[in-house]
């Protein structure tokens, strides 16, 4: 016997799983190689990325950079984003510490960091991880404080040496792939059995060779005179959000459902630009939705052609507080950053009607050059200093593709 479903009830959020691949490297101020499929994963067919978290260090930023607000002045940059963006992938905030995205309702803090480099260091190492937690707030934007956050995802060359073993050691450990005597003497390891915080973050086991410090262009480990010892300087961590204790008196509530899987977490020697190798971590995010609808639903009108003024509509839900400045953004799928639009309107400037939460805008494509790739829209929010709102992709019919039928209404030409 089947259940019969009303349509009018809401529905329970299904479960998501996405896969999140996290890349740090250290890549000593060098040009980018010709193939970084390995790095990237792209090279395997059973893999599919819904999110990519890259963190650089030491990349070479010249004055013009600096001086810049251009996204993609570098060539790493450059790079990521030319084999990236046909996937659909956008790259977030170039310069900061640390960026904040709000998934499905969830809040997710992605640090990058370069802690102080030199074996005697280790407690300015300390004080920098807990100084930048500390500053890591978001004021004026409604944001909870990062250690509130869902998940941080904390990576980067944290610089954390191997203690009181010598380098002849060291290396005849690595060489045997005994790596459990060099766990132990971990400076990051030992800190995270102290540190009631650091504690909190967890780290998949270090299976791989020590990552630093190498002779550029080769696999061998430092040959120079200072003959550095090697170390797992590269580190990813991450850190699940407390759950608040239960009241003995009242009910336990169920925890939402937010958990987070390593898949893999390995070095890629066969990447020599740098003394450094580069660490990628591989994770599968299973979540319960607690958004299950986006602030704003852009649907565009009609046939688009390149001849009119086209119309859009959009919806917001009841809890978004829009902007006179908030802004509608026409792209060519597979944009790159936020100011790569085609054309934009003001939402406020040209509404032409609104009611009940459904809005309308003309938008002007008539200057548009004809061209057959695809193009969406983006609905940017002031407010929220963010996109809120995306459309699905769409084309722009040329004037020649439209032919009259014999009603003498223009159809586009099949």
């Amino acid at each position: 016997m089947m259940a019969t479903v009303n349509p009018w009830k809401p529905t329970e959020p299904r479960g998501k799983t996405l896969c999140i691949h996290v890349v740090t490297w250290n890549v000593a101020s060098e040009a980018p190689p010709l193939d970084l499929s390995d790095l990237l994963q792209l090279n395997k067919e059973d893999l599919s990325v819904d999110m990519y978290v890259i963190g650089l260090q030491e990349m070479n930023c010249g004055i013009m950079s600096l001086l810049s607000d251009t996204a993609f002045e570098d060539p790493w940059s450059s790079f990521f984003m030319d084999v990236l963006s046909p996937l659909s992938f956008v790259k977030g905030n170039k310069g900061g510490v640390n960026m904040c995205l709000k998934l499905y309702g969830y809040y997710v803090s992605i640090v990058n960091c370069h802690l102080p480099p030199h074996m005697a260091n280790n407690d300015q190492r300390l004080e920098h991880f807990d100084r930048i937690l500390e500053m890591q707030n978001f004021e004026g934007q409604n944001i909870p404080n990062v250690l509130d956050h869902d998940l941080i995802l904390w990576f980067g060359d944290m610089n954390f040496r191997i203690e009181d073993f010598g380098l002849h050691f060291v290396r005849e450990s690595i060489k045997n792939r005994c790596y459990r005597d060099l766990w132990e003497k971990d400076q990051l390891s030992i800190a995270k059995r102290h540190d009631p915080l650091l504690r909190e973050f967890q780290e998949g086991p270090l299976l791989f060779p020590p990552t630093y410090k190498f002779d550029k262009n080769s696999n061998n480990y430092d040959t120079s005179e200072k003959k550095r010892k090697p170390a797992w300087t590269d580190r990813i961590l991450w850190r699940l959000k407390r759950q608040p204790q239960a009241n003995p008196h009242t009910p336990r509530l169920p925890a939402p459902h937010f958990c987070l899987s390593l898949r893999s977490y390995v070095s890629h020697m066969m990447y020599c630009i740098s003394d450094h190798k580069p660490v990628t971590g591989t994770f599968d995010l299973e979540l319960k939705p607690l958004v299950t609808v986006p602030l704003i639903t852009l649907i565009p009108e009609g046939l688009w052609t390149m001849e009119n003024d086209m119309l859009i509509s959009y919806s917001l839900t009841p809890d978004f507080i829009s902007s006179p400045w908030d802004w509608i953004g026409l792209y060519k799928v597979g944009l790159r950053h936020i100011n790569d639009y085609v054309s934009y309107v003001w939402v406020k400037d040209n509404q032409v009607s609104f009611n009940e939460g459904l809005n309308q805008v003309y938008f002007n494509v008539s200057d548009i050059p004809e061209t057959e790739d695809q193009f969406l829209l983006c609905y940017y929010s002031n407010n929220l200093h963010s996109v809120v709102g995306i459309s699905k992709p769409f084309k722009i019919q040329p004037v020649s593709s439209l032919v009259e039928d014999p009603l003498g209404e223009a159809q586009p030409h099949i």
